[in-house]
């Protein structure tokens, strides 16, 4: 029986890929009653309400800047969730009023009228927190402020929802489509600057760093830490999600070295998000961007287990390249509400090994099995759905593609080639029903329908795609679940479960309510292109004096050569090009 991780969440983008990932949990205990493979305490805390109903709550810190705390579902003492409360702030004379989500048509979650939601009242014995930072007067509501594709200063930001899009364009801020109650110590608002706005915002690395220097705030986060620790009967370790491309990524930096200071006998994956497209037009905030990205990386690989760039951007450097697409999806990578859920259900699947019910291992096995040789940064990848067609068996599937059908997610430019290090892969949602085809003498067609089960199968078809690579594999029979508040952004050659078909089906694609996925952590040479190009990205341009902001020249040349140094773990082995080291040596 797995053990119970602690999840913090670092920032607006990490928000949005967290509300989606919660979704997907609680999606999940709704679906068949059928013997659960995922234990869904490792991520839920469950409480009990009026009449014993138990109400499931991440075990969260959620750190977040004024003007995006606005309108979550908390668990509140004494009052009922889904009834309208008042909660009083300090030095005001009158209350906030907070908004539960009700359906939208299209089956999108949306923030609506107190009382409306479809949930048994739950209570809850513990103390009320202050979410809101808006007075009810205000003009600007949750929907209209700048959250989604980056706000003011943002030409990639999406506009009004095109033709036929089946989600309001106010999906701007995470909480917008949150279905789950969070507990009151869950979210920590840090006053000293803005979500959004062209002033008073978290831009710079340093920024980040400097506030976790600040004795109150660590204070803070450590009571809301502890809190969520001590309940846990055995904790295996901690999920960070941290926004990259800003100031949280200092933000993450300290606290990730909090965690290791204080929980060193306890797995740290920490994933860096980054949204799908950037701002363009303003070199200024571009050379920004990368450089809160470098030093994130080499900060958050230093004090964590394992760390995994995650993005469905086509870089993390300044030349922009266009987002990762997928054959069987149609999102708009200028959302947040879609990128964020693709990241949701990949990261969903692929770190379901710790979460089994069947698991002997914890966060630091499974962190250790990928990052020996001081590899302490992986690659994602996913297939998402996993092009499966309807009614075929699982080795007939394997056979059909030649290649692993699935994209990355870590943001360099892939290039052909099947080698890897070590890797984790997870498939999930594949039936086994239908009998695996056979040759025409009764043989097996091929080694894959001569596997017994699932698991060899999977496992053959890795060996034969990653010869000599360290594979680990599971595969489970619960599907990834895509139920609104999941964007319905599917191909009409979808199933109402996510297998394909040979045309278009009449049903709306809005019926898709769980697809097929394989995703994968892999530790591979890949790496070392991202880590290195990154480093002459920085070096070929000089730091301006708003992005240094907080940071020390040293500090700064120390994490340039922590990344070449890690960059050179991904090479033994593989032939490394001499010509990168000339270019870094400049």
């Amino acid at each position: 029986m797995p053990g119970e991780a602690v999840t913090l969440q670092l920032g607006h983008y990490s928000g949005c890929v967290g509300a989606h990932w919660w979704g997907l949990q609680a999606a999940a205990l709704r679906g068949p009653a059928e013997p659960a493979e995922l234990r869904a305490a490792a991520l839920l805390r469950f409480g009990r309400g009026p009449g014993g109903t138990e109400s499931p709550a991440p075990r969260l810190v959620a750190l977040e800047l004024k003007g995006t705390a606005t309108g979550y579902r908390v668990l509140i003492p004494g009052i009922a969730v889904g009834h309208r409360y008042r909660v009083p702030l300090p030095g005001t004379a009158t209350g906030y009023r907070y908004r539960v989500p009700v359906p939208l048509p299209g089956g999108v979650g949306a923030l609506g009228a107190a009382g409306a939601g479809d949930e048994p009242p739950v209570t809850w014995d513990g103390a009320v927190a202050d979410y809101r930072e808006r007075a009810p007067g205000d003009a600007g509501s949750a929907g209209s402020r700048g959250g989604d594709g980056g706000g003011k200063g943002n030409p990639g930001a999406a506009g009004p929802a095109p033709a036929g899009s089946q989600e309001p364009p106010s999906l701007r801020l995470w909480s917008d489509y949150l279905n789950v109650q969070l507990h009151p110590k869950s979210v920590y608002v840090i006053r000293q600057y803005l979500h959004d706005g062209d002033c008073g915002c978290l831009g710079a690395f340093g920024q980040g760093e400097s506030l976790l220097q600040d004795s109150a705030c660590v204070e803070e986060l450590e009571d809301r830490l502890h809190f969520f620790v001590e309940e846990c009967d055995y904790l295996q370790g901690f999920q960070v999600l941290c926004d990259l491309h800003d100031g949280f990524s200092g933000v993450g930096a300290k606290v990730t070295e909090l965690l290791q200071d204080e929980y060193s006998r306890k797995g740290i994956l920490t994933w860096g998000l980054t949204p799908a497209l950037s701002p363009v037009g303003d070199p200024q905030k571009s050379f920004c961007r990368l450089m809160n990205t470098a030093l994130g990386i080499a900060h958050l690989s230093r004090h964590s287990s394992l760390f995994c760039p995650l993005s469905l951007s086509g870089t993390l450097g300044i030349k922009p390249e266009p987002p990762v697409t997928f054959p069987y999806i149609n999102y708009n990578a200028s959302l947040n509400y879609h990128s964020s859920s693709i990241l949701a259900a990949a990261l969903d699947t692929f770190t379901a090994p710790y979460r089994l019910c069947s698991s002997q291992g914890s966060m630091l096995h499974f962190a250790d099995s990928l990052t020996f040789s001081g590899r302490k940064v992986v690659a994602a990848w996913a297939a998402l759905p996993f092009p499966a067609p309807s009614g075929s068996s699982l080795p007939d599937i394997l056979s059909a593609h030649q290649d692993v059908p699935w994209k990355l997610l870590s943001s360099w430019k892939e290039q052909k080639g099947s080698c890897c290090f070590a890797q984790s892969v997870v498939l999930r949602g594949i039936c086994q029903e239908k009998k695996a085809t056979s040759s025409c003498l009764g043989q097996p067609s091929s080694p894959l329908h001569s596997c017994e089960s699932p698991e060899q199968m999977l496992q053959q078809y890795l060996h034969t795609q990653f010869p000599g690579a360290f594979s680990t594999s599971h595969v489970l029979r619960q599907p990834c679940h895509t139920q609104p508040p999941f964007p319905q952004f599917f191909s009409p050659l979808l199933t109402r479960r996510g297998f394909l078909l040979d045309k278009a089906q009449g049903i709306s694609s809005a019926g898709v309510g769980s697809i097929p996925v394989l995703a994968a952590l892999q530790s591979c040479p890949g790496l070392a292109r991202l880590l290195r190009g990154l480093c002459r990205e920085l070096r070929a341009r000089r730091c301006s004096s708003s992005c240094a902001a907080g940071l020390e020249h040293d500090d700064f040349q120390e994490a340039l050569e922590e990344m070449k140094s890690l960059a050179q773990c991904y090479e033994a082995g593989f032939g490394a090009d001499g010509s990168e080291d000339e270019a870094d040596s400049d």
